[in-house]
């Protein structure tokens, strides 16, 4: 009898308790610090993302429900698990041969929180334009990341004549770098794409691979940006911010993206306990499901959120920065010609404007700071009452091109 009910025990055993589960309670709630918040323009949600990250699946010293923890504080409504297909520095420890298990164990840990995961994987191979080769390009919205690297043994003899490696754990890494930079990253795009992916180039001046720090075009760009088998661009990675980049995307049409590419903790490399926070894509999505998402990114509706910095196109920044920022209330003071004007900050981003209407403002010069979730008062010399006010404003921290700034018009009746 007891050998039956140890067994009966067994199958009835939770399998969260044998599994590494869902992320807990420790979760922040929405009221918490950290935990991003923007408004919805009209007709649109904002969908906060970060498609660039790792995990110990790759070069990454997290495990995956670590990174599904550190979004729900964050805010995140949507994240994805990008590791490296070909670098594997851990592969001696994790030896796993099915690419989708970052995507599994995150989906997995999400639990009961509606954060949106979604499958990704890092096609990593050198930029170089003799070798046709494009530097590591992000897909998500893939379905199985298996089939976007080959391991081939039998190109372990000609892989040595490019790479020479050592016989110890490091050289089993290069080994296997080298033989899957083999298969050309073309052929990884391609079926990235055949499987519906959001494909985009990561840190395209990163200083590893553009020695002076200025992004360019190669052919293979050209080629694959030609061919549309290459929708986005960084112009945000970690703490870089790249305007050559940020050109490339204008001029050829690519999604505009900024990502946190964190290997570390994000307490760590971005401080939220102290203000700060993780670059992120707001992609503005008529839902916030999936299919909505994919196409707000395939039809370029981004703003990367940077520091204090709002950047993307036009359209896109002038549709957000509309919805942050309001004239709550504007009331002349007792019987003169000087206007009280209440301007509300309704997202968690700091805002920096100037003055560039007409008017002179009595209680400050013409730089105005309003700072997250908050009010400031202006006093503004109209010289006579009006019934209505229209301050035109130039957004300092909002770039629609590199070195042009957002320009604003803020409306409203005159209580």
């Amino acid at each position: 009898m007891k050998i039956f009910l140890i067994s009966l025990s067994l199958i009835f055993f939770p399998l969260s308790l044998i599994s590494h589960g869902s992320v807990g309670s420790s979760a922040h709630k929405p009221d918490a610090p950290r935990h991003m918040d923007f408004p919805n323009p009209k007709g649109y949600v904002t969908v906060i993302s970060d498609l660039h990250t790792h995990t110990a699946f790759s070069d990454g010293h997290v495990w995956p429900p670590i990174r599904i923890e550190e979004a729900i504080r964050d805010g995140l409504d949507l994240i994805s698990l990008t590791e490296h297909l070909e670098y594997q520095p851990h592969m001696q420890d994790i030896p796993h041969k099915d690419r989708n298990r970052p995507f599994k164990e995150a989906t997995q840990a999400t639990g009961k929180h509606d954060l949106l995961v979604i499958n990704g994987a890092e096609i990593t191979r050198e930029m170089n334009k003799d070798y046709n080769s494009p530097g590591h390009i992000n897909a998500v919205f893939i379905k199985d990341a298996n089939k976007l690297y080959k391991f081939d043994e039998n190109k372990i003899e000609e892989a040595s004549n490019l790479v020479k490696w050592g016989q110890d754990q490091e050289g089993k890494v290069m080994e296997f770098y080298a033989v899957t930079n083999l298969w050309p990253a073309e052929n990884a795009i391609r079926e990235a794409d055949k499987q519906g992916a959001f494909l985009f180039w990561n840190h395209p001046s990163w200083t590893a691979q553009r020695s002076d720090g200025i992004a360019i075009l190669d052919p293979i760009h050209e080629k694959l940006i030609n061919e549309k088998l290459l929708h986005g661009i960084e112009v945000i990675n970690g703490g870089f911010y790249s305007e050559e980049a940020f050109q490339i995307a204008l001029d050829n049409k690519l999604t505009v993206m900024g990502t946190s590419d964190v290997h570390n903790l994000i307490d760590w490399d971005y401080e939220p306990h102290s203000g700060g926070h993780r670059p992120v894509t707001l992609i503005l999505s008529k839902a916030r499901n999936e299919d909505s998402i994919k196409s707000a990114l395939f039809s370029r509706r981004t703003v990367v959120w940077y520091k204090d910095l709002l950047i993307g196109e036009e359209r896109n920044v002038d549709m957000l920065v509309k919805a942050c920022l309001e004239i709550s209330s504007a009331s002349y003071m007792y019987s003169s010609s000087v206007l009280r004007v209440r301007i509300k900050n309704n997202s968690d981003t700091k805002f920096t404007l100037k003055n560039n209407s007409g008017f002179t403002i009595a209680n400050d010069d013409d730089y105005i700071e309003v700072p997250p979730q908050d009010t400031v008062t202006i006093e503004v010399n109209t010289l006579e009452r009006l019934s209505k006010i229209d301050l035109d404003l130039q957004v300092l921290n909002a770039i629609t091109a590199p070195k042009e700034n957002l320009s604003l018009t803020l409306s409203k009746r005159i209580e």
